[in-house]
């Protein structure tokens, strides 16, 4: 019996989440702040979307900022789009934001100017795109290196140890699209939305034992 809590402070694609991690066999997946609830689940999911400055309010409002620090002593933890970066230090996003500061780094915008080989690229990085595996870990368990997955963020992470990243992505620069370390794993992309490769990843969380 695997038990899930999915950390709800009112921004991110909460219940899609939900529902892919009971497709993928949680016997229980819980959308709460509740600490008790959180203390008693034997993983817990750290998602967002939306503007750093809003998740990060809304994280301290309700008590996720101090679940966090709570759950990486004892159990697997998976972040999850603006999940990823809130474990950071820094975002460039809103004229600057503290994140939580788990891990040293920066969260920068792509840029209004972005290109490669002389063509403009849309920003947000909108769409399916390839991820590169930087760790040999149990969470790429079953997915090929280069495998797509589906990614939606003008912001990226830039963690200061290079030995963080566990997967990265090229979108006119490379960029780090996957965070590993002890009991933390953490992806820019959306494997909710990502197909049967994303799918893997969730399950592959479920049976992971750091």
């Amino acid at each position: 019996m695997t038990t899930v809590a999915v950390l709800d402070y009112g921004m991110g694609n909460l219940h899609s989440v939900a529902k892919a991690l009971e497709h993928v066999g949680a016997s229980r997946v819980d959308v709460t702040n509740d600490p008790a609830v959180v203390r008693a689940a034997d993983r817990v999911v750290l998602p967002g979307q939306g503007a750093m400055r809003d998740c990060m309010a809304e994280m301290r409002k309700h008590g996720v900022d101090a679940e966090v620090r709570e759950v990486l002593q004892n159990k697997p933890l998976l972040g999850i789009c603006v999940g990823m970066q809130a474990l950071l230090a820094h975002s460039e996003e809103n004229n600057g934001v503290a994140g939580l500061g788990i891990y040293p780094g920066e969260v920068k915008f792509f840029g209004l100017d972005h290109v490669e080989k002389g063509e403009k690229l849309k920003v947000p990085h909108m769409g399916w795109n390839e991820v590169w595996q930087e760790q040999a870990h149990p969470l790429w368990q079953g997915i090929a290196d280069g495998a797509r997955f589906y990614f939606v963020h003008s912001y990226y992470c830039a963690p200061a140890d290079a030995a963080l990243s566990a997967g990265r992505a090229h979108y006119g620069l490379d960029f780090s699209c996957a965070l590993a370390r002890d009991n933390v794993f953490a992806v820019q992309f959306h494997p909710e939305k990502s197909s049967t490769a994303g799918l893997q990843l969730l399950k592959n969380f479920l049976n992971w034992t750091p």
